[in-house]
């Protein structure tokens, strides 16, 4: 589990203790509900990384919205990656590609829904460039209509391991890949993927 998710948990633990004590039951149920939801919605499950080589992995679990060239009409365009986060899809955000983090930029916004496609140029986001072997990429933490926080655990400079856990979005959100038009896409719109595990793309 991941430890931004304690107080969410002991928050309301602690509170149905009393409504439990004085036996009211339907309350202290509620309240009890909803500390099992959270420790669910802040799981972080083990993932097997693929060790084939030239391979971009998911950053997050969730459904894809968008698989395709910026501008389809511009064969040098890169290729945008969108998944949908829904509250019930693990949140832990993890590395695409193995490399080096050369920037790390966050940028205050607008929280409108997830799905939507202007969601990746207005809404609150941050941005981290990973700069690999073979290419640079980009992946966006971008918030949704209820996400109101984004959390990232690393910096310009750091390095990361493939599949490699950098941060998380509380509850509903959206995570971006910007890549290259030289990779070539292993994904559809509308697949399921799975953060670390599931294959992207791979380098051409």
């Amino acid at each position: 589990m991941a430890r931004e998710g304690l107080p969410y948990i002991l928050i309301p633990l602690l509170l149905a203790i009393v409504p439990l004590v004085l036996g009211y039951w339907p309350i202290a149920l509620i309240l009890i509900a909803l500390t099992g939801f959270m420790a669910y919605f802040f799981r972080d499950p083990q993932r097997t990384v693929p060790t084939e080589s030239g391979v971009i992995v998911s950053p997050a679990d969730g459904r894809i919205t968008r698989a395709r060239a910026l501008a389809p009409e511009d064969e040098n365009s890169p290729i945008v990656v969108s998944i949908f986060l829904s509250p019930l899809d693990v949140h832990i955000n993890r590395a695409p590609i193995a490399g080096t983090i050369t920037n790390v930029t966050y940028t205050q916004g607008k929280f409108l829904m997830a799905t939507n496609e202007t969601a990746s140029l207005v809404n609150e986001q941050n941005a981290l460039t990973i700069q690999g072997a073979d290419l640079t990429i980009v992946c966006k933490q971008i918030a949704g209509i209820l996400a109101r926080r984004i959390v990232c655990w690393k910096r310009a400079g750091d390095t990361v391991a493939l599949g490699e856990r950098f941060g998380l979005i509380k509850f509903s959100s959206r995570t971006d890949l910007i890549l290259p038009p030289s990779v070539r896409l292993a994904v559809r719109e509308g697949q399921r993927v799975k953060g670390g595990a599931t294959v992207i793309g791979r380098i051409v």
